[in-house]
């Protein structure tokens, strides 16, 4: 009887030893170590009234001198910025300017004249500003091939540029999508005291953008040809790769207001220079309510004209400073004693 009941027993704690090692097989609960229970060595620092305040001021005191070089730097930007849209419009289109942009038979070219307000060292970088055109939009934004653009043996591969993915004799529009479709075509030519100035449109686009988005032995074809078309046509026997204007348009603005490269002036401009501008105003804006302006712009070592990061840095400079002070004003008319950071809950093993 004894042995029986010894044996039970014992097969009773064998039962139970291999319940929990399957149980330990399948649990899903992680192997300790250091690492995954937080418990390696890290820097803990306490924040007293004395890092606080010193951390405000050094913070001010580089965000301050950094906010008046920016403003400074913008301030020696000159900048000449015309909106044109509505000035190039005959007077007889006045109440019905999309008749006129749609016209082929209206007079698209405009004369207007702009005075240089400072010295403008070259190069003098052309731009052509949109209001209210969402490239954003989402549809639009996906309106494109990247393997087409990049590679010959893509040229097919037009299954996300609908509706402008193949032309009416059913062969690939190259480049294809709505992107391309409505590339920009506006044309301006600069004159001062009867002399031309050249425009450079070379290294208008990004060199990255050129070598790896764009291949060299892509050429447009059946692009513009349908019965609507959208913007500029391009030179079918130049790659895209060489397509300046076409790369500029193609990386899509992520605000309805943007900036485009034009091209560049490499002549430097006097004060009280008088610029005539001879634009041909063909891309239409009206349907939509756009808006178009011409710019002419220098650069400093922050780029073009932009007040909101000197404004940007002396705000959080002039903050950090004013906190600095508060700070120290109630640390010397209400001190309080600091607690011993040797209670702290990371601190408890140390103390005797």
């Amino acid at each position: 009887m004894a042995s029986k009941g010894a044996t039970s027993s014992g097969g009773a704690k064998d039962g139970t030893s291999d319940s929990s090692s399957s149980s330990k097989k399948n649990s899903k609960k992680p192997k300790y170590s250091r690492f995954t229970q937080q418990e390696l060595p890290a820097c803990k620092p306490i924040l007293t009234p004395g890092w606080v305040i010193t951390t405000f001021i050094v913070v001010g005191i580089i965000f301050i001198p950094i906010g008046f070089a920016s403003l400074f730097a913008s301030e020696w930007v000159v900048e000449i910025v015309d909106r044109y849209d509505e000035d190039c419009v005959p007077r007889n289109y006045t109440y019905n300017q999309l008749a006129y942009i749609q016209s082929s038979e209206t007079n698209k070219t405009c004369t207007k004249r702009l005075i240089v307000p400072k010295q403008m060292k070259s190069p003098v970088y052309i731009y052509y500003q949109l209001d209210n055109f969402y490239q954003n939009h989402r549809r639009y934004v996906k309106s494109r091939s990247d393997k087409q653009l990049r590679s010959r043996a893509s040229e097919g591969d037009t299954s996300s540029c609908k509706p402008e993915a193949v032309g009416g004799n059913n062969y690939p529009i190259v480049p294809c999508g709505l992107i391309a479709w409505s590339l920009f075509n506006d044309t301006y030519g600069f004159s001062v005291k009867n002399k031309a100035l050249e425009v450079s449109k070379k290294n208008i686009a990004w060199k990255s953008d050129q070598e790896h988005k764009f291949g060299s032995d892509v050429y447009p074809k059946n692009f513009q040809s349908g019965g609507l078309i959208g913007g500029a046509k391009l030179n079918a026997s130049i790659p895209l790769s060489e397509q300046e204007d076409l790369i500029v348009w193609m990386r899509t603005a992520a605000l309805p207001t943007f900036r485009k490269l034009y091209g560049k002036i490499e002549t430097d401009l006097e004060a009280n220079d008088e610029i005539t501008v001879v634009i041909q105003n063909n891309y239409n804006i009206y349907s939509f309510g756009g808006k178009k302006r011409l710019v002419l712009s220098t650069t400093s070592w922050i780029g073009g004209k932009n007040d909101f990061l000197g404004v940007a840095y002396l705000t959080v400079g002039g903050l950090c400073l004013f906190f600095a002070i508060s700070f120290i004003f109630l640390y010397v008319i209400m001190p309080r004693p600091l607690g011993d950071p040797s209670y702290l809950s990371w601190n408890r093993g140390q103390v005797n």
